[in-house]
């Protein structure tokens, strides 16, 4: 198959569980998975009609099996905000629940807090120096501005009438301040936060604190907080132990050498992450060159051969194993070094 070029009666087909897409650089790789394929699958999500309309494929005659994807999502290593205000407990989305609990303790009904009042974005509870970023800008001539903790909060973005108010012994503040590792404990007692700290920790990120600012995370940390959101998402039940996704809900991830940039140790803790995803029901697609991830896909697509003009043919499919074999595979020939 030619990524980027259209008939000749190819066909791409996706498979469920993990599948990785290798090559020399600049042989196609990005081109099929984010043009082709998430271009395809995303435009006829939901749309039946245009499913059965081949003509219409770009990049490819036809693609098979996509008729239960109900997402395509592409997750990178770009950040996940901008502004201090973001951070990890309210991009996965357990802070509104601690909000609450803070809200039902005695002394906050007395006062009347609701749980608005313990959010840092809005209401008049943040405080009103920094505005509930627990930093101030310092403006320096002739340099770029600096940063610095805020004099009247000391960084835990609430006033102090809001920061009164304890649950089991801490404050908003000082919960914010928490390490993950902490936090699972402190927590265990309260699923819907609980379980999110514990994929947090599961990952390799629970020396985070909650309310770090999403703009010193790294590419890599930014990246594994986003497939936490994700599993996040598939909470186990008594009916559903496992999590396992809905026939009505199979996502299809998309990854653009996730490794890049990852130490060997953290490399492992997101393989475990993708298996998870995959055990879930769901599938994941990752373009690559380090070979620990690409020797735990289920499916291997190389393509090649060379670069460029060069590229853009399938030199070799199959397992890892089955690649490992190809002698007209690159990745097939470093597979078999580390396989054997």
């Amino acid at each position: 198959m030619s990524p980027g070029g259209g008939g000749g009666g190819t066909t791409a087909e996706t498979v469920g569980g993990a599948g990785g897409v290798s090559g020399v650089s600049g042989s196609g790789k990005s081109t099929l998975v984010r043009e082709v394929l998430s271009h395809n699958i995303t435009s006829r999500i939901g749309t039946a009609k245009k499913r059965a309309r081949k003509s219409d494929f770009y990049g490819c005659d036809n693609i098979e099996g996509i008729q239960s994807i109900t997402r395509v999502l592409e997750v990178d290593q770009t950040p996940i905000g901008k502004t201090p205000r973001s951070c990890p407990a309210t991009y996965v989305g357990f802070w509104d629940a601690i909000r609450k609990l803070f809200a039902a303790t005695s002394e906050a009904s007395i006062r009347g807090y609701a749980a608005s009042r313990f959010s840092f974005n809005t209401g008049a509870g943040r405080c009103p120096v920094c505005e509930g970023q627990g930093m101030t800008r310092v403006e320096m001539n002739f340099l770029p501005d600096v940063k610095v903790l805020c004099d009247d909060c000391n960084g835990a973005r609430f006033d102090r009438e809001t920061l009164s108010i304890q649950w089991r012994g801490k404050n908003i503040g000082e919960v914010l301040a928490m390490p993950v590792d902490e936090a699972v404990d402190f927590f265990e007692a309260h699923p819907a936060v609980h379980h999110a700290l514990r994929l947090m920790q599961d990952v390799g990120l629970g020396y985070l604190t909650l309310g770090q600012h999403s703009p010193t995370l790294s590419g890599g940390e930014a990246q594994r907080l986003k497939l936490v959101t994700e599993l996040s998402k598939a909470k186990p039940t008594r009916d559903n132990p496992d999590g396992r996704r809905s026939k009505h809900n199979h996502t299809l991830y998309l990854l653009d050498e996730p490794t890049v940039g990852l130490h060997m140790a953290d490399v492992e803790k997101l393989i475990r992450v993708l298996h998870r995803l995959v055990a879930a029901g769901h599938s994941v697609i990752v373009i690559e060159h380090n070979l620990d991830l690409l020797a735990e896909c289920d499916w291997l697509v190389d393509i090649g051969p060379e670069g460029g003009d060069k590229g853009g043919q399938v030199v070799a499919q199959g397992t890892p194993a089955t690649v490992a074999k190809r002698k007209r595979s690159k990745t097939g020939q470093y597979l078999a070094g580390l396989l054997g």
